[in-house]
């Protein structure tokens, strides 16, 4: 299978010839200078290669990118000509560089380094037809190919790990450098600790020859002269490279105390304009950093260590972090700001007994079957760590975020983190961190292994939705990080899971009885019925279907590279079906099975993948060999597959739970307080002494949103309706997603005594802001008007909207967006609807 790029398509390639080589290690030596906003450094790759590739191989195509059918050329990197200055300011104490650091102070916006930056328009996407070779070409060269944008390479050089002090004390041929990395990367997982000494010791390793290298829009290539197979390719090489400011995988900004820091969007693009990798899953890898900063900043990073400070010359600090589970490339995050650590105000020892950290070097391993995974320091083989209901946690947050983070945030991660222990089971890692990101973060929420990133907007009203959205990103331990889907278009497996086990969690951490957390359960999936049906209304059919590959999904070129579909198309990173669709059919599941058969299986299914990529028929065909013959009724792998998997729409099986969603009782509450609403908008100014007044009833968090779901429906609502509704439900304290429904009501009803609460919803709440800005802009108002092109709302919502980490977590009518943003022709102005 050869992969085709069209340049007048939206999909994102995945460029890295895997099948070939993988990465085993990364090793990152970088410094952070907020005055350019670039990060600069070493990465180190360790690589292994695969056994089927011998010399004179039968050539392989894959994407090379070129503007032209000739083989492409390769030239030597010219030396650096930039004047080193204060190099001792970035120097580490511990050694982890030894390199000259190039051309530091001047902020880079043009992007040109000599002869090896990345070619955007030279190169491009101008061409389907690939020119080079990743296995060899008769006589000619292997060719190594990383994923690389957005990042400009300076030099690329082989590592002389045979010049390790002490390297033959594990290695047969200390002299054959190729030979020490295979056995260093096959050390086995009791060794983990002096395997990632020797990483670090021969990242430090003089350098053996240049090798040659060039870029492309989406690809670095790297050749060594002679090297004809993987096999013979150098094992060890180091890349010198420097990211630039408007490279597309971070993010240069302030937090809400007006500090700059930066931070890992999770883009579209992942990790590739951050260092060049493999992105594909199945390069699964660890990796350890040190990353230099001002003295005053902290480092946060996917880390199983809580990393502290070195301090280094002249007000620099070094921070060193590592992980030793496998993970693919595009699962690193960093986040550098002055970020304050968020202690609780009383601390018991019960809390910290219960939160001691466990090394994966403990010695007390429990082995309950064997792991399907690549060895590793596994928590589920350690018979402590199994039975450790919350695990080490720290939050951190700009200090003017203290007070609420204290009252909101902290008390909930304790229940929240026992009630996911006790669904699935032991936790995959073995401490968090969550950090409240600046404001024009883009989503309400982000997994990363070891840490979290948190929206602002989630700390503000009642817990709710703080504790559903801590709830989503804890489930992406085990669904989205330990357990990944082999396919990127197979989103589902980690946001249907994630969403479906938000509300299992949050019950349980809430102690909640059987029949209160039902009731909940199905009013959140009433909210969630009509969200999936605006949805499907809204946008393409090709673009609502879950596995979108069919029979070819997980299939990659001969090479490993491949092409994930539409993963570049704006429209895609707002789209909410892979949630909802894979919310509704676990939801399906669990009701046709049983929950207690249901989370039973969930449990060992768990324990069986954990630490692997799966498809969805690795799920679906476990899931029905291991429930009895009489509770599968009709349930097939084939049939899941055309009625939820591979067809647009809303599923056949779900629509035909309609009318049990709306016999919810606490839905059909909000259909009573609806209706008399209703009738208040209806009566004059002057009413009769007659008419008696209403008596509202009390609504959760979820019933406030149906309900002004509902209202938005209604043609015409008056002020004074508006200004009793604020007044009943104390509206702009409620969360972010009662205010926003408010505050479409506020827009469409032009009621301009609450304009207050859309400008702070704008500027506070830029993750769900987008649309809102949409309708302003649209509006023929010019108050309205005003506030949408204000500054400071509109650079950051545009910001927002652009760097979308997997979406915002909102789904916005195709047309609102295309005319807000100007990315589709002008179309009839639709309504949005949040998903939390």
């Amino acid at each position: 299978m050869d992969v085709k790029l069209d340049p007048s398509r939206d999909d994102l390639p995945l460029m890295a010839n895997t099948s070939h080589i993988l990465v085993k290690h990364y090793v990152l030596d970088l410094d952070v200078d907020f005055e350019s906003q670039i990060i600069e450094g070493t990465i180190v790759l360790f690589f292994e290669s695969g056994n089927r590739f011998k010399k004179r191989s039968s050539s392989t195509e894959v994407a090379c990118l070129s503007e032209s059918n000739e083989a492409c050329k390769f030239r030597m990197p010219e030396p650096c000509q930039i004047p080193v200055t204060n190099t001792k300011t970035f120097s580490s104490k511990i050694g982890y560089n030894d390199f000259v650091i190039c051309g530091k102070g001047e902020k880079d916006t043009s992007g040109k380094d000599g002869n090896h930056d990345n070619q955007e328009q030279a190169s491009g996407i101008s061409s389907s037809k690939y020119c080079c070779d990743t296995g060899n070409h008769g006589s000619e060269e292997f060719l190594l190919v990383l994923d690389c944008c957005d990042i400009s390479v300076l030099k690329v050089e082989e590592v002389d790990v045979a010049a390790v002090p002490g390297i033959e004390k594990f290695t047969r041929s200390p002299k054959l450098r190729n030979q020490i990395v295979h056995e260093l990367v096959a050390l086995p997982a009791d060794r983990w600790r002096e395997q990632l000494d020797y990483y670090a010791l021969c990242s430090q390793a003089p350098g053996c020859g240049e090798l040659l290298f060039d870029t492309d829009t989406w690809s670095l290539q790297i050749r060594k002269t002679g090297a004809q197979t993987a096999t013979d390719f150098p094992h060890a090489i180091r890349i010198r490279y420097r990211t630039k400011p408007q490279g597309r995988s971070v993010t240069w900004t302030s937090d809400q105390s007006g500090r700059p820091c930066v931070y890992t969007v999770g883009s579209p693009i992942n990790n590739r304009a951050l260092f060049p990798c493999q992105e594909p899953p199945v390069a699964m890898s660890t990796w350890q950093a040190t990353v230099r900063a001002a003295a005053s900043l902290v480092v946060l990073m996917s880390g199983e260590n809580s990393a502290e400070p070195t301090q280094l010359r002249e007000g620099y600090s070094s921070w060193h972090y590592y992980v030793t589970m496998p993970m693919p490339a595009s699962t690193f995050t960093i986040a550098v700001g002055s970020w304050t650590e968020m202690k609780p105000e009383i601390c018991s020892s019960n809390d910290l007994a219960t939160e001691r950290s466990f090394s994966p070097s403990e010695a007390d391993f429990r082995y309950v079957g064997v792991c399907g995974h690549m060895e590793y320091p596994c928590r589920f083989q350690n018979a402590s760590a199994t039975t450790q209901k919350i695990i080490p946690h720290r939050v951190f947050a700009p200090a003017c975020l203290k007070r609420v983070c204290q009252e909101t945030l902290l008390p909930l991660i304790p229940p929240c983190l026992s009630a996911a222990h006790s669904v699935l089971g032991t936790h995959p890692f073995s401490r968090l961190d969550i950090l409240i990101v600046p404001a024009n973060f883009s989503s309400l929420g982000m997994a990363s292994p070891h840490i979290v990133f948190l929206s602002q907007s989630t700390l503000t009203g009642m817990s709710q939705l703080c504790g559903t959205r801590l709830c989503h990103e804890i489930a992406h331990a085990w669904f989205g990080l330990a357990i990944g889907a082999r396919d990127w278009t197979e989103e589902w497996l980690s946001e249907g899971f994630a969403t479906h086990l938000e509300d299992v969690f949050w019950a349980k951490a809430q102690q909640l009885a059987p029949h209160e957390a039902r009731e909940q359960q199905k009013l959140r999936a009433c909210l969630r019925w009509h969200r999936l049906q605006d949805e499907v209304q809204n946008s393409p059919e090709e673009m609502q279907v879950l596995r979108p590959n069919k029979e070819k999904t997980g299939h990659v070129s001969d090479s490993g590279s491949s092409v994930i579909r539409h993963g570049l198309n704006p429209e895609k990173v707002f789209m909410q079906v892979h949630y909802l669709k894979g919310y509704f059919l676990l939801q399906f599941l669990a009701k046709t099975l049983g929950e207690d058969t249901y989370f039973s299986f969930l449990r060992k299914f768990v324990h069986t993948f954990h630490g692997q990529l799966i498809l969805s028929q690795d799920f679906l065909q476990m899931l029905l060999e291991n429930i009895p013959e009489e509770k599968r009724l009709e349930l097939s792998v084939g049939n899941i597959f055309r009625d939820w998997l591979e067809s647009s729409g809303i599923p056949q099986p779900l629509q035909r739970e309609r009318q049990a969603l709306a016999e919810c009782g606490l839905a059909q509450q909000v259909s009573a307080e609806v209706a008399k609403w209703v009738r208040v908008n209806r009566r004059p100014r002057k009413r009769k002494r007659k008419d008696r007044e209403e008596v509202f009833e009390k609504l959760l968090p979820d019933q406030l949103v149906l309900l002004l779901e509902h209202l938005l429906e209604q043609k015409t609502v008056t002020p004074r309706t508006l200004q009793s509704l604020e007044r009943t439900y104390h509206l702009s304290e409620q969360d972010a997603e009662v205010r926003h429904r408010w505050c479409e009501l506020i827009v469409k009803h032009k009621y301009t005594k609450a304009y207050r609460d859309v400008e702070r919803f704008l500027q506070e709440d830029q993750a769900m802001g987008i649309y809102l800005y949409g309708e302003l802009m649209l509006s023929e108002d010019p108050r309205q008007q005003h506030l949408a092109r204000r500054k400071d709302h509109s650079e950051n919502l545009f910001h927002a909207s652009a760097c979308s980490p997997g979406g915002p977590r909102l789904a916005w009518t195709q047309d609102i967006k295309g005319r807000a943003m100007g990315l589709l022709k002008p179309a009839v102005s639709g309504r949005l609807r949040l998903v939390g």
